[in-house]
């Protein structure tokens, strides 16, 4: 799973059918049988029934609330269909169905094709974790349009997160201004180290203060039962699936749980299964690291002046973090520009090959004593004073100012991980982040804190994935992204069982592969998704041409 957060923007077979029947009378999956997954037992089915028998009640989607992000209702697509949403019920415990119940909320776009063509709902998970669905499906469907031609577009606000019961830890003022006054890389030890344990343990505390009800609750594994509810109700035997980033691990954990119930399902970004955190966040240490160094021999192309090679300019970039480390740069707008700030401007610009010429314009700026566009840079991308694993675009939905995007992201990373490091094991093991990367190991390495005091005990030191005897899963791993190095596709694909793992290779730069536009990508995974049809072995996708200029 990605230790760190980095950016943060179907039901019946026809309408007739939606109009007329309710969801369990007329689904062909209200009689599937699979209503616990691994290890259901019949009482378990019983207290299960009451959330199997409900109906969805669709209606016109509102604004994204705050906790979401905020920003305006989703205007109708072009063909003038309309956002819907809605909430489903799901138990609070799935390991006690007959307790309290949670509120799920889901949005959804209805297929533009004819009925008789309508495969049924694909699901989409976005990453974080923490994204909110609800609010991320819109602001990505024309990435989709295509897809839309036989499905029902559908993402949801997973536990813990948005509006489905969304975890508050401080409130976001106050969790800004501590933050901000914690050094994210306490090199100088001392009290900037107590300071940075403080600030988790504090955090810790105010979670279980505030959200203590639902913090045992928020894991990959109830999301993927959720998932499982959600394909019953939305109508649909099996589950189509569209897991970005952190959304694959959950894919997995999916599969693994239900690998009957897996339909056409594709995970792009993908996240490794086999690494506990310390080691998942070395490799995405690495991962930034060749990402940054892509992005350096790409500005000594146009001739920027931060370096004449791209070893010269990873060896500026690195001095002006340790010079703004001590020396904040003061910007026009009475903020600073710090060295975390600038590492997570500069981590947040690689998740996007797009955002390549405004890195480089904000780099020569902050060089000569101008840090506006490194600081805006930061802001518009989520990423002040943070990096790693982000949304499936690169950029917040909306305005994230009192979102809970980094509380569940804490949350859902800390149940899924036993893991809790000390400062002890942090330094232990420093010498070898700074060794891959002296740019961004050193950030990396101090945020697998995170979970220190953590209320509730992790699950496990990595996820479960292993799926027999389920269909295929496409697995599409790119080999210049920097938050899912490419190689977890790899070990997704072998976790995941023989026969199961396919995997489609592509060359290119940025977080995932389907929302850079490849055309290449995009064929091979609407072909699979649409007409059910792999890549051949061994495929590979090429870049398509750097952007020119500044």
């Amino acid at each position: 799973m990605p230790p760190i957060r980095a950016i943060s923007a179907a039901a019946l077979l026809s309408t007739a059918t939606l109009l007329s029947c309710s969801l369990t009378a007329c689904s062909p999956a209200a009689q599937d049988g699979n209503q616990g997954g691994r290890g259901g037992t019949a009482t378990d089915a019983q207290d299960k029934g009451r959330f199997w028998q409900q109906s969805l009640d669709w209606k016109d989607c509102p604004a994204p609330s705050p906790i979401q992000g905020g920003g305006e209702a989703p205007g109708p697509l072009p063909d003038g269909t309309r956002w819907q949403c809605t909430t489903m019920q799901a138990p609070l415990d799935w390991k006690k169905p007959s307790g309290e119940s949670i509120d799920i909320a889901l949005i959804r776009a209805r297929s533009s094709g004819d009925a008789d063509d309508r495969i049924g709902s694909l699901l989409f998970n976005f990453g974080g974790p923490g994204e909110s669905g609800v609010a991320t499906l819109p602001a990505l469907a024309p990435d989709y349009e295509k897809l839309r031609s036989r499905y029902d577009l559908v993402s949801f606000d997973p536990r813990g997160v948005g509006n489905s019961r969304g975890v508050r830890c401080l409130d976001a003022g106050a969790a800004n201004e501590d933050e901000d006054e914690v050094d994210d890389t306490p090199d100088d030890g001392g009290d900037e180290t107590d300071a940075l344990v403080e600030f988790n343990r504090e955090m810790a505390a105010a979670c279980k203060k505030n959200s203590g009800d639902i913090l045992p609750h928020v894991g990959t594994t109830e999301a993927a039962q959720d998932m499982d509810l959600m394909r019953h109700v939305l109508g649909d035997k099996k589950l189509h699936y569209f897991g970005i980033s952190y959304g694959t691990q959950l894919g997995g954990v999916y599969a693994h749980l239900f690998p009957k119930n897996v339909g056409r399902a594709v995970l792009d970004g993908v996240v490794d299964p086999t690494r506990n955190t310390m080691e998942e966040t070395l490799g995405q240490a690495g991962g930034f690291q060749l990402a940054f160094e892509h992005f350096a021999a790409w500005c000594a192309e146009q001739g920027c002046t931060l370096g004449d090679n791209a070893e010269e300019i990873v060896d500026t970039t690195v001095e002006l973090e340790a010079d703004l480390d001590d020396a904040p740069l003061p910007t026009s707008d009475g903020n600073e520009l710090d060295g975390n700030t600038l590492i997570g401007a500069i981590s947040g610009a690689l998740y996007k090959q797009e955002y390549w010429p405004a890195l480089l314009v904000g780099l020569e700026a902050a060089t000569v004593g101008n840090g506006d566009i490194m600081l805006d840079l930061a802001e518009e991308l989520g990423q002040r004073g943070s990096g790693g694993d982000g949304d499936a675009d690169g950029e917040t939905a909306g305005n994230d100012n009192e979102s809970n995007e980094d509380d569940a992201f804490r949350a859902i990373t800390c149940d899924d991980s036993s893991d809790r490091y000390t400062v002890a094991d942090v330094e232990e093991k420093m010498p070898e982040f700074v060794e891959t990367s002296l740019l961004f190991g050193p950030t990396l390495a101090w945020s697998t804190l995170a979970c220190d005091g953590w209320p509730v005990p992790g699950e496990a030191e990595h996820p479960e994935v292993s799926a027999p005897g389920a269909p295929p899963v496409l697995l599409v791993g790119n080999t210049g992204d920097p938050a899912t190095p490419y190689e977890g596709a790899a070990r997704m694909a072998e976790q995941l069982g023989k026969g199961v793992g396919f995997e489609l290779t592509y060359k290119g730069e940025g977080h995932g592969a389907y929302n850079s536009g490849n055309a290449c990508v995009q064929s091979a995974v609407n072909s699979y998704l649409l007409d059910g049809k792999l890549p051949k072995s061994g495929a590979v996708c090429e870049a398509e041409p750097l952007p020119e200029g500044k």
